[in-house]
């Protein structure tokens, strides 16, 4: 419904250099604020603010030049590896591409195509896997290297040679960076600096991981399903 209030009375800050995790249950409106931050929706009432200035009154464009977008749904074109991770940084050398290629664990599989880097993905990537796609991804997010990291750590259709290197190669991305991340797996929440539960379109919680677990509310609740659901065994 449009007109519909997702969120209501939403504030938190996310402070630089820190990883703030959204967290909470599905339609909660972690989206929602991602999306919000970045300006694909413009808030219809309240603020948002980067460095103090209200980004609803800062040019699009320099507000999307702050921010590295890894999203789950990643848009990719019929063109090659290196082409599609050059969008990052449209004046970005081959051995810069390469860089962040690496960094991003995509050489892992680019190395054993065909053409390698100069092959052709297909129209939206068609001919790669979900991992690949995201690494592709991850990689222009280190060849932007912008100062803000917005991610939605949506790995769940991911086998697990997939999600460790996706794993690995975000740990490296975040590094000294301010980050606001939709995360869904409770180990990446035990690293954040602040965990932000958003249940009903409102912070239920807000702290530090340790602090929330001892609260015993919705987050502990979180973290003891997933710890329970990797423990289950066929006997």
């Amino acid at each position: 419904n449009a007109g519909e209030s997702v969120l209501k009375d939403v504030s938190f800050n996310a402070k630089q250099g820190e990883v703030t995790a959204l967290v909470g249950p599905s339609g909660g409106g972690k989206t929602t604020v991602s999306r919000l931050a970045a300006r694909f929706w413009d808030v219809s009432r309240g603020r948002i603010t980067v460095g103090g200035m209200d980004i609803s009154k800062i040019d699009p464009e320099t507000l999307l030049s702050l921010y590295s977008i890894v999203f789950q749904d990643v848009t990719l074109f019929d063109n090659t590896i290196l082409e599609n991770i050059r969008i990052g940084n449209k004046d970005a050398t081959d051995e810069a591409v390469l860089a962040a290629a690496r960094l991003a664990n995509v050489d892992e599989f680019a190395e054993k195509l065909p053409d390698k880097w100069n092959t052709n993905i297909g129209e939206n990537g068609c001919e790669l896997s979900g991992g690949e796609r995201q690494r592709i991804s991850i990689a222009r997010a280190f060849l932007k290297n912008a100062p803000i990291i917005l991610l939605d750590e949506a790995t769940a259709s991911l086998d697990v040679e997939n999600e460790t290197l996706i794993q690995n190669a975000l740990s490296r991305l975040i590094q000294e960076k301010t980050v606001l991340v939709i995360a869904h797996r409770m180990r990446t929440v035990a690293r954040a600096d602040k965990i932000v539960v958003l249940s009903g379109g409102t912070v239920a919680e807000e702290g530090k991981p340790d602090a929330l677990l001892l609260q015993g509310g919705i987050y502990a609740h979180m973290v003891k399903l997933q710890t329970e659901s990797q423990s289950w065994t066929l006997a």
